[in-house]
């Protein structure tokens, strides 16, 4: 009956997925397709496909960054310290300033404040000033 039509509807749904994660990546920065990334990246074949669409991208975008990534890889610097100063010397010195350069960024992202609190204590630092010292309040 509708049997030469099931191909059509896997289509459309593939076809509204795909355009779902257009949709997804475009609107605020792709806030909301993070957390669907980060859920696929636990499945073992999607994490693969990721890594290796990420690795392209900062190839693309960042020749000696993704080459000083490989070799780091390689090395096995992502699970030992040690190897980490080792396999750093093994960079060539463009290389090294990408990889130092991609880590203060990602560091400095880390370091955002959470609330107001944390921001004003920021700022106050930033000017030159310590961060007021935190009261208890009084209770009668």
């Amino acid at each position: 009956m509708l049997l030469y039509l099931i191909p059509v509807f896997i289509l459309a749904a593939l076809l509204v997925f795909f355009g779902l994660l257009v949709v997804l990546s475009r609107f605020r920065g792709g806030k909301y397709l993070r957390p669907i990334v980060a859920w696929a990246s636990k499945v073992p074949l999607l994490k693969g496909l990721i890594e290796k669409a990420s690795q392209a991208a900062i190839e693309r975008y960042n020749p000696e960054l993704g080459s000083a990534m490989k070799k780091l890889k390689r090395a096995g610097a992502d699970r030992d310290p040690n190897q980490a100063q080792r396999a750093l010397s093994t960079l060539t010195a463009d290389e090294r300033k990408a990889w130092i350069e991609a880590a203060g960024q990602q560091g400095a992202t880390e370091q955002q404040p959470v609330n107001r609190a944390q921001r004003r204590a920021m700022e106050r630092m930033q000017k030159g000033r310590m961060p007021a010292p935190q009261q208890k309040r009084r209770t009668k």
